[in-house]
């Protein structure tokens, strides 16, 4: 039987996956260490290097078409420089972030790291005014890191966009764990709460369905092909 793992031993292969970017060029891997070190400087959180490699995975794991991804976050060029690394040449990734001086950060690292411009499309907006003009069925992987209210109708839009077999990520899910804190009722635990029990019925619905303690609280809801 496997161990549970301790903090100190969590700590330690956290430091070690941070260390290991032999799977990345060097232009990718530069570029991320900037656009890190921008989200840090805007005060914005980004994924953590172990939860980025993820979503290279499963954007590796689009098919040869052109299904793309959408990233919902104002850490649009850590999140997109993974996302990039991962999908297929001629697939395209839409980001969605209201503020334009995050946007602009994002353009920078991926001119940085190479990507042609033509990869990738930016909408200036609310997450919420916007996604219901993205195509149905188009994408095989949406990352969503929006305030906790926000997050049902979010999984509202997001889903719909998702071709069979494609993810939602959903970052920051579990609020650190306080959605099992049954002593909290403030709004964003309430809503919170609301948006992880809606993933329940998608489950119940055929969709295949996963919870991970990494960074905030990690949720990855597939639609089956």
């Amino acid at each position: 039987m496997m161990a549970r793992v301790s903090e100190t031993a969590f700590s330690q292969l956290s430091a070690y996956i941070a260390a290991r970017g032999d799977h990345l060029s060097d232009e990718v891997a530069d570029a991320l260490r900037l656009a890190r070190e921008d989200t840090a400087e805007n005060g914005v959180a980004a994924p953590s290097t172990y939860v980025g490699d993820l979503l290279t995975v499963l954007a590796a794991a689009t098919p040869g078409g052109t299904q793309g991804a959408v990233a919902v976050t104002p850490a649009a060029g850590v999140v997109g420089l993974h996302l990039l690394a991962g999908l297929p040449e001629k697939a395209t990734l839409t980001c969605i972030e209201p503020e334009a001086a995050l946007q602009a950060g994002a353009k920078e690292a991926f001119r940085g790291a190479g990507f042609a411009p033509t990869r990738v499309r930016f909408l200036t907006s609310r997450p919420l005014d916007v996604m219901g003009r993205l195509a149905a069925g188009a994408y095989q992987l949406v990352y969503a890191d929006v305030s906790p209210v926000e997050l049902r109708p979010l999984i509202d839009a997001a889903w719909p966009l998702l071709t069979p077999g494609g993810t939602l990520v959903v970052a920051g899910s579990l609020l650190d764990g306080t959605v099992a804190d049954t002593t909290r009722r403030d709004r964003e635990t309430e809503a919170a709460r609301e948006a992880d029990a809606f993933v329940d019925t998608l489950s119940l619905d055929g969709a295949a369905l996963a919870r991970l303690p990494l960074d905030g609280g990690l949720t990855l809801v597939t639609k089956r092909a």
